[in-house]
């Protein structure tokens, strides 16, 4: 963002930043629709992925942990190169291929345990849905920054957060009632068919017309495409020390997001009566509908303070709220936890893409968004291959459980990353008053 938009920006007040974001151009608001119905099918897998592999295919708890963790890390280790090939295609085009991947793969795994070879399905439609989101996730933003106006960019990435987030919200309230009637594959079939009215909806209304008409930001191709390779290289963000750490730092906090759907699902099964894990995704939509609406009103009262300071405020609370889960499991106890977690989500997490996605130039945030995505593909790709450990020892299927221990130790991680960002607070705010 140039300094004459910045200002511009700081001078419009929270209504005015609204009206100009909702009067958007059609592209940004199809990137969105993209984005929603791929919030209620990755969202509506993901939330059951374990508990599909586990007693649909018979895995251990071990060997469950370790392949939803490669399957999530997969995702943002195809988003290092998704990104280049989001630039590389354009957004309209990145979209449809992606969706066109996504659907094969959800329904390949929906069916995996029709056939002989389960494993053989299961890896390969896992690969698939993979390589979608890799490419689908960097484009979103991508979108976001070549469709919206540039005054309100804090508004249309948190809108970006918020809209996937009210995905989330509608699959987890509509997903109980789905699973009832016929079990996980029904919610399978269903975030499928999902899938497929998004794709006919992308190739029928998101024509090169629109895309050509409706973009705000130009890219410069032309420009990029006469640079020699170390140039180039010289303008990868891998080479800026304080971007490597303002990223990297954030590791530990983000394993709190992994277990999500890698702990959290098991611990609410064994640690809460029958009649609780029945409505298990209604807790788990209690924090995409919070963030739907926190996210933007939070972008818009904190968009002048800085991006460091609120990312320790955020990751502070993010971290801090897993000791709610310290002591006997009750109802009230996580909801508690929900409610406090995603209020630290909703401080600091669109702020992360903003701060990104300003650095990039327009031709290549799709690349800087895929390489910010390092960390996160080692939190998720990582954190698998202990939590089943953990639920074993901590929170066993049968025996004795110990969900306090298991939590204490989790959020003791999760804090390294406030701690990290304090300790390098000065060092990364001159960085980022140089990018200002």
């Amino acid at each position: 963002m140039s300094k004459s938009t910045s200002a511009e920006s700081d001078n419009l007040s929270i209504r005015e930043s609204f009206r100009i974001m909702f009067r958007a151009s059609r592209a940004y608001w199809l990137v969105n629709l993209v984005n929603f119905g791929d919030g209620i099918a990755y969202f509506g897998i993901l939330n059951l992925l374990t508990l599909f592999i586990h007693d649909q295919l018979g895995l251990t708890d071990q060997l469950t942990g370790v392949a939803v963790s490669v399957f999530t890390g997969a995702v943002t280790l195809f988003m290092f190169f998704g990104g280049f090939v989001s630039d590389r295609l354009g957004v309209r085009k990145a979209l449809m291929i992606s969706l066109a991947f996504l659907l094969l793969g959800r329904a390949l795994l929906t069916a995996s345990p029709l056939f002989d070879a389960v494993g053989i399905m299961m890896w390969s439609s896992l690969a698939l849905m993979a390589l979608g989101t890799g490419v689908l996730q960097p484009t979103l933003y991508a979108g976001a920054k070549e469709f919206s106006d540039p005054r309100t960019s804090a508004l249309s990435y948190s809108l970006i957060y918020a809209v996937m987030n009210f995905g989330i919200v509608i699959e987890s309230w509509m997903s109980p009632f789905i699973r009832e009637r016929g079990g996980i594959e029904a919610v399978f079939w269903t975030m499928a068919a999902v899938n497929c009215t998004v794709l006919i909806a992308i190739l029928l209304l998101f024509t090169k017309k629109v895309e050509d008409r409706d973009r705000v930001v130009e890219i410069e191709k032309n420009h990029h495409s006469k640079q020699s390779f170390g140039e180039r290289l010289k303008t990868l963000p891998i080479l800026d020390a304080r971007f490597m750490t303002f990223i990297f730092v954030l590791l530990p906090v983000r394993t709190m997001f992994a277990h999500q759907w890698l702990t959290m699902p098991h611990y609410i099964m064994r640690c809460f009566p029958e009649s609780v894990g029945s409505r298990y995704e209604w807790f788990q939509g209690l924090n995409p509908l919070i963030i739907t609406f926190a996210v933007p009103l939070a972008a818009a009262m904190t968009r002048k303070v800085n991006v460091i300071s609120m990312m320790i405020v955020g990751t502070i609370v993010s971290a801090a709220s897993t000791f709610i889960l310290s002591p006997s499991p009750t109802v009230t106890l996580l909801i508690l936890y929900i409610l406090v977690f995603s209020l630290g989500e909703a401080i600091w997490s669109s702020r992360f893409y903003e701060y990104i996605a300003d650095l990039a130039p327009a031709g290549q945030v799709g690349a800087y968004m895929g390489l910010a995505g390092i960390p996160w593909f080692l939190a998720k790709f990582t954190t698998g291959f202990y939590s089943g450990f953990m639920l074993e020892k901590f929170i066993p299927e049968s025996g004795s459980q110990d969900s306090g221990t298991l939590w204490t130790i989790y959020g003791i991680i999760a804090l390294l990353s406030p701690l990290g960002l304090l300790l390098t607070k000065k060092w990364m705010e001159n960085a980022h008053q140089k990018q200002a």
